[in-house]
């Protein structure tokens, strides 16, 4: 059976993204050893910082004290979920293949989960 790419492919997938850009917040702000943002001077935090780029300073990620990605932040959560949404979606518009590996991984994974659930029925 042929994978045809459906609007309900996109719903699904920008479900997925969604959870990824909550991980993603999640990561930075809590395996962050060192922190973004060293100086009040967006010039000096850019340049010195591996963290920090132009985006957090455009975007206006926010930061605690010390200079860590806040992780309670819920405009830095926004942030997160909204590119990595548009970033994803955008993919499989964009890229050539990229939105039907996609709806083939997601119709293989419903698949999977639809077979694992009348096997345990059978097992009953």
């Amino acid at each position: 059976m042929e994978t045809e790419l459906a609007t309900w492919h996109f719903v699904v997938a920008g479900i997925f993204f969604a959870l990824f850009g909550v991980i993603f917040h999640v990561i930075r702000a809590v395996f962050n050893v060192f922190p973004d943002k060293l100086s009040d001077t967006p010039a000096v935090n850019i340049l010195v910082s591996g963290g920090y780029g132009w985006a957090d300073y455009l975007w206006g990620t926010e930061y605690d004290d010390a200079g860590y990605y806040r992780l309670d932040s819920l405009k830095n959560l926004r942030l997160s979920v909204t590119f990595s949404v548009f970033g994803g979606l955008a993919a499989m518009v964009l890229i050539d293949g990229a939105g039907l590996g996609i709806a083939t991984l997601i119709e293989a994974g419903i698949g999977g989960f639809v077979d694992l659930f009348w096997q345990r029925i059978a097992e009953l």
